[in-house]
């Protein structure tokens, strides 16, 4: 399992930690880092528009190499407007050089997922809907299917853990920006225990 810090935080890296980011952050791209960008229109109030996003991946398209994925902007909590949107975008991002992701919404299920047309499933969705048995469904067909699979917004050893052994490669989340120094060792703690854990369990 893989922390994408929301939080660019000195010695996340050191951790094994990746950045997402996003074009309303500021943000650079740390050296070496292995990255996911994010559209951010998940805060409508704060989203900076697909043509800004699309020029933003554009200036960024020397990394792509170190980029696990791209979302292509969706609609939270709806996944029929996600499905509407989606093919002109993913066809932009990939056009770009980047893995594409489709963000999956409450509503999703195994037979709407446009699989064909996408590069990883990031899970995102109401917070009820993400921890339901449809979700965790989604995170195991998409492992069966061989794509990269991340989870949205987590922030706690119990989330992480539970989407990590369910076959989740990746899990972002805003831990690292509040009391770094304090959590970045908890974070390095839960992440050992669990790719601990992991590495056991496909030994065993």
């Amino acid at each position: 399992m893989i922390y994408l810090s929301g939080s660019v935080s000195k010695g996340a890296q050191e951790i094994g930690c990746g950045f997402m980011l996003t074009p309303s952050m500021g943000n650079k791209l740390p050296d070496g880092a292995m990255w996911a960008a994010d559209s951010g229109c998940f805060n409508r109030g704060t989203y900076v528009g697909d043509d800004v996003y699309l020029a933003w991946l554009a200036d960024r398209a020397g990394h792509t190499d170190r980029c696990v994925f791209a979302t292509v902007p969706d609609v939270v909590g709806d996944h029929a407007a996600t499905l509407a949107i989606f093919p002109t975008m993913a066809k932009i991002i990939d056009d770009l050089g980047y893995p594409v992701a489709f963000v999956a919404q409450d509503g999703a299920s195994a037979e709407t997922i446009p699989w064909g047309s996408i590069d990883a499933l990031f899970i995102g969705g109401s917070t009820e809907w993400k921890v339901s048995e449809v979700a965790y469904e989604l995170v195991a067909e998409g492992k069966r299917r061989g794509k990269w699979v991340h989870i949205g917004r987590v922030n706690s050893l119990r989330r992480i853990r539970a989407f990590a052994f369910a076959g989740a490669d990746s899990a972002d989340g805003t831990f690292l920006a509040y009391g770094p120094e304090k959590n970045l060792p908890r974070l390095a703690s839960w992440l050992e225990h669990i790719n601990t854990h992991l590495t056991l369990g496909a030994v065993a």
